[in-house]
Parts: C-alpha cells; structure tokens; sequence
C-alpha cells in the first residue's frame, strides 16, 4: 500500500477502499467500523 487517503463527503459515508477493492461501507452497514477490523483487513492485504 502507497497511500492512505481521507475524503470528505456527505451524507455519512465512510467507505474504505484498498486498491480499488472496498473493504468497508458505513452506507452498507449503518455502523462506523471497529479501528481494528479495518486495520487487521489493511495489514492482510
């Protein structure tokens, strides 16, 4: 991985992506992420 980026949005999206790939969507699940599952997912990849 080369860079980890924030950007802004609206309408209370929180998406994660890693090469692409979305590993995480506050829109899919209704919840903010646990920091650990996204950071375990971002050290598998």
């Amino acid at each position: 991985m080369e860079e980890v980026k924030l950007i802004p949005s609206s309408g209370g999206a929180f998406e994660v992506y890693i090469d692409g790939e979305k590993i995480y969507s506050k829109l899919d699940t209704g919840v903010f992420p646990d920091p650990d599952d996204i950071i375990q997912q971002i050290e598998n990849k």
